[in-house]
């Protein structure tokens, strides 16, 4: 047996330190640092030890010469899945999934794991088996490719890899996972690095995709050391509110493919159904016409979405004046009542302002401002927008309309959805040349308080 020795982490960012001391020096946080118990013996390969000796050591290789024709993507039968990553998952790659508890992190998984055409392997060290047949006879009942193991260790979990030899592997959670070699607990930093250490030696050994689902702080942040997001492949986050139907698959990294896709759900009772097209849902469809509502041609990632935006402008009742944003900056609100005073002569500043992005998303982009200025003169006014008018612009601190990126993706898709007119600046070049919606082009501020007041 070796020698057991003793190493201090930091809890926080991983740092390692040769003694205990009060504050990391690395990322500033006291307290953090505990001492966790390391065991090394001879490690074994992940398979069996005699496998070691006769594989062969890996030779340099002229790029050109490099043979990837075998490393087509895995469909995983899921159109959003699919999007965010990149066109599917690559053989031999390492998928990180995070999100708050209860988002349906593990459900998300499931459903896919159930669906594959190939033998797939669900890895869970935090259900019992009868649990997760439970909830796959919620999602999908006639699955028979999936294969449902419960443990934790993952010498264990090679074993039966080994026997069963499946084309996808799911791991949930990789905090739950614990390996021999390594005698701290489990979710420490010491077993989270060992663990995810073998996982990769595998995947990349075999071509064999794996998908590790990882828990996060209160911070938002996923548990365990930041090294642990360097080593995977992939890093995707599933995020909403659990008081709305939505959610929302994004890619923080991604070796593969772009981090600009995102992918779109509904949470229903049985399981998670992909929103192939969220501005239908996302804007609400009323007989009445009201004040306050317009509706921005925004992008999330590469993909246009069309968002309702409502606003209530009423008279401040306590002197002090309110200003409350939902799904939207509350600084930039600020700036935007500020220079609709100071450039449009409207007098918000003893008036309470509420806005609103329905659907419980937030909205980053900039070329949803010309959409909140128009909601919120509408309110003002108490004068109803008319139902098929859209807007994609941004507003400069001089009152300005600013143009905004791929504008005629915009414009395409609010003609899609049915929509008459669009307000756009007038310095975004267009070439469009047939379209059976309006492009009303602005300059300044002041032309579209002519189009609503």
């Amino acid at each position: 047996m070796a020698k057991i020795k003793t190493t201090f982490y930091c809890q926080n960012c991983g740092s390692q330190y040769s003694k205990w001391q009060g504050q990391c020096t690395a990322c500033k946080e006291w307290n953090t640092i505990a001492e966790e118990v390391l065991q090394t013996p001879e490690k074994s390969d992940w398979k069996s030890p005699a496998s070691a000796s006769v594989k062969r050591a890996a030779k340099p290789l002229l790029i050109n010469e490099i043979d990837a024709s075998q490393d087509a993507r895995i469909d995983v039968v899921d159109l959003e899945f699919n999007r965010v990553l990149g066109g599917g998952l690559v053989p031999g790659s390492l998928t990180l999934l995070g999100g708050e508890p209860g988002i349906g992190k593990s459900t998300l998984l499931l459903q896919m794991a159930l669906r594959l055409p190939y033998k797939t392997l669900y890895v869970s060290g935090e259900e019992s088996q009868k649990q997760i047949k439970m909830r796959a006879e919620r999602i999908n009942p006639v699955a028979s490719n999936c294969y449902i193991l419960t443990e934790t260790k993952t010498q264990n979990i090679f074993k039966q890899i080994e026997d069963l030899q499946p084309d996808v592997v799911v791991v949930d959670s990789i905090q739950t996972l614990h390996s021999d070699y390594i005698e701290s607990s489990a979710g420490s930093i010491s077993q989270i690095k060992e663990c995810t250490t073998e996982l990769i030696k595998f995947a990349k050994e075999t071509a064999t995709p794996v998908i590790l689902v990882g828990h996060i702080t209160k911070d938002g942040h996923i548990a365990g050391p930041k090294i642990l997001e360097h080593m995977v492949d992939t890093v995707l986050q599933f995020e909403g509110d659990r008081n709305h139907v939505f959610r929302i698959l994004r890619a923080n990294k991604n070796r593969f493919g772009s981090t600009n896709e995102l992918g779109i759900y509904e949470m229903q009772g049985a399981g998670l159904r992909e929103v192939s097209n969220p501005s239908e849902i996302l804007i609400s469809r009323k007989d009445d016409e009201l004040s306050g509502n317009a509706v921005a041609a925004t992008l999330e990632g590469m993909r246009p979405l069309m968002i309702e935006v409502q606003a209530l402008v009423s008279t401040a009742v306590y002197g002090t004046p309110q200003r409350s944003a939902t799904g939207f900056n509350a600084k930039r609100l600020n700036m935007l009542l500020a220079v609709l005073e100071k450039r449009a002569g409207f007098r918000l500043g003893a008036k309470d302002v509420f806005l609103n992005i329905t659907g419980g998303i937030t909205v980053d982009d900039p070329a949803i401002d010309l959409a909140v200025v128009a909601a919120i003169l509408s309110s003002n006014e108490d004068e109803a927008l008319p139902k098929d008018y859209c807007f994609a612009a941004e507003v400069g601190l001089s009152g300005e309309i600013r143009p905004v990126q791929r504008v005629e993706q915009r414009i395409l898709e609010a003609e899609k959805l049915g929509f008459s007119t669009i307000f756009v600046s007038k310095y975004n070049k267009i070439s469009l040349k047939k379209t059976a919606i309006k492009i009303q082009l602005l300059s300044k501020i002041e032309d579209l308080v002519g189009f609503i007041v």
